[in-house]
C-alpha cells in the first residue's frame, strides 16, 4: 500500500478501536496497527505507536510532554475561544516538570512504602469481609461483590471520603474515566457525553474542595490531611492543587484496580490449570498480577505530546503532535515477548508498560499490586471451583477498558 493508504487504514483501525462492538477483544485491531508500524496522520497532528521499542522510547523521551496545552490541537482550540482547561487545574499526571516534579514529590509522601505496608491488614480485613458474604455454589457478580467495592473502600479510606458518599463518586468517576478516551484525536470531535462529564467534573471538584476545607480545620489520618500538611523545601500544595491531586488519585486508584482484579480472574477462569494452581498455592498471585498487567492491562493506551521535533524509531514527529502510545498492543509485540498472546504467569520476569515509565511512572503501582494480590489469593482459596456463570459485558471505556460485570458461580 502507499503511504496515504497506510494512513487511511490506521485511521480506520483507530475508529474500530473506539467502536463498543470491539471492546471485548480489541487485540486483533492492535495487532493490525502494530504490523503497519509507527504512523503519522498529518491532518490530525497525530502519531500512533504500537511496537514495544517505540512505545518505550516515547514514554522515556525527555521531550515527551504530558501537558495537553502543548499540543497543536489544543493551541488551535484555545485560539478559537475554547477554555484552556475546562475541568480546572489538572492533576500532576497531566503536567510537566517543574510543576509535575514539585506536586508529585509532595503527593508521593502519602504513598510511601510505610503507608502502603500499613494498609495491608485493613485490605486483608476488607477482602475477608466481602468474601464472607458469599457462599460456595452460589452465583454472584465478581465486579459488584469484590473487584469494585475493595479498591473503592481503600481509596475512600485513603482520601478520607465517607464511604456512604461513594455511589455519587463512583458515578462521577465512571463518566470522567470515559473522558480519557481519544475521541478528539481520532475523530476530531468530542464524545456525545461531554456536557455530562463537565457537570460530573465540576461536582467532584466542588465536593473535594469542601472536604479539603473541612480537613484544614479538623485534620484526620487520611491523605487529604497529609497533603495539606505535606511540605518539601518550604513548599506546600495550594487548595486547588490538593483538589486536582485527589481527583486524579480517586479516578486512577478506583477504575484501574477494579479492572486489574477482574481481568485477572477472567483470564484465570479461561485457563483452569492456572486457577487450580493458585487455589493450591496462594503465593502465585503476585506473578498472576504481573502477567495480567502485560496480557490484558487495565490501562490500554496513553498519550504524550512532542515538546520538540523528535524522532521515535524511524518516524519523525513534529513539535506539537499528539503521540498515541498503544501500550496494550506493545505488550503483545512478538518482537518483545515469546508467545505474546498467551496468558502465562509462569513466563518469568516480565517487562511491561502497564504503569508507565520515567517520571510519570504510576504513583499507586505498589498499592494496586497489593490489593490485587491479596484479593486473588483469598478468592482462589475460598472458591477453588469458581467458574463462569454467563458471558460478561464490558464498560464503554477504551483507555481504562474493563468489565461491567463478571457473573460467576462459587
Amino acid at each position: 500500500m502507499s503511504a496515504a493508504e497506510d494512513q487511511a487504514e490506521v485511521q480506520r483501525l483507530l475508529r474500530a478501536m473506539l467502536d463498543p462492538a470491539n471492546r471485548a477483544d480489541p487485540y486483533p485491531i492492535y495487532d493490525q496497527i502494530r504490523v503497519l508500524g509507527p504512523m503519522r496522520l498529518p491532518e490530525a497532528n497525530l502519531a500512533v505507536f504500537a511496537r514495544y521499542p517505540d512505545c518505550e522510547q516515547v514514554l522515556r523521551h525527555p521531550s515527551s510532554s504530558n501537558d495537553r496545552l502543548t499540543s497543536t490541537a489544543a493551541q488551535r482550540e484555545v485560539a478559537a475561544g475554547a477554555a484552556a482547561r475546562p475541568f480546572g487545574q489538572p492533576g500532576f499526571l497531566f503536567l510537566d516538570p517543574p510543576d509535575h516534579t514539585r506536586l508529585r514529590k509532595l503527593a508521593q509522601q502519602a504513598f510511601s512504602p510505610r503507608v502502603v505496608k500499613a494498609l495491608e491488614p485493613e485490605i486483608v480485613g476488607l477482602v475477608d469481609e466481602l468474601l464472607g458474604r458469599l457462599e460456595p455454589g452460589a452465583e454472584f457478580d465478581l465486579i459488584a461483590e469484590l473487584a469494585y467495592p475493595l479498591p473503592v473502600a481503600v481509596i475512600c479510606r485513603l482520601l478520607g471520603v465517607p464511604l456512604e458518599d461513594e455511589p455519587r463518586f463512583g458515578a462521577a468517576s465512571a463518566l470522567l474515566a470515559q473522558g480519557l478516551d481519544p475521541f478528539v484525536a481520532v475523530t476530531g470531535q468530542q464524545s456525545a457525553d461531554i456536557e455530562e462529564r463537565l457537570a460530573a467534573g465540576k461536582w467532584l471538584r466542588g465536593y473535594l474542595g469542601e472536604l479539603v476545607e473541612r480537613r484544614r480545620v479538623e485534620p484526620r489520618e487520611d491523605l487529604i490531611s497529609e497533603l495539606i500538611a505535606a511540605e518539601e523545601d518550604g513548599d506546600q500544595l495550594s487548595g486547588e492543587e490538593i483538589v486536582a491531586t485527589c481527583n486524579l488519585l480517586f479516578i486512577a486508584g478506583h477504575e484501574t484496580t477494579v479492572n486489574l482484579i477482574a481481568n485477572a480472574v477472567r483470564a484465570l477462569l479461561r485457563h483452569r490449570p492456572h486457577w487450580a494452581a493458585l487455589s493450591a498455592e496462594p503465593g502465585r498471585a503476585a506473578a498472576i498480577v504481573e502477567e495480567t498487567l502485560r496480557h490484558d492491562p487495565p490501562v490500554q493506551l496513553t498519550s504524550r505530546i512532542a515538546a520538540a521535533d523528535l524522532t521515535i524509531g524511524e518516524l519523525a514527529v513534529p513539535k506539537g503532535d499528539i503521540m498515541m502510545v498503544l501500550t496494550a498492543a506493545a505488550q503483545r509485540d512478538p518482537a518483545a515477548y515469546d508467545r505474546p498472546a498467551e496468558f502465562d504467569p509462569d513466563r518469568g520476569a516480565i517487562r511491561h508498560l502497564a504503569f508507565g515509565l520515567g517520571p510519570h511512572f504510576c504513583l499507586g503501582a505498589p498499592l494496586a499490586r497489593l490489593e490485587a494480590t491479596l484479593a486473588l489469593s483469598a478468592l482462589a482459596a475460598k472458591f477453588p471451583d469458581l467458574r463462569p456463570a454467563a458471558e460478561p459485558s464490558y464498560k464503554p471505556n477504551v483507555t481504562l477498558r474493563g468489565l461491567a460485570d463478571l457473573p460467576v458461580i462459587g
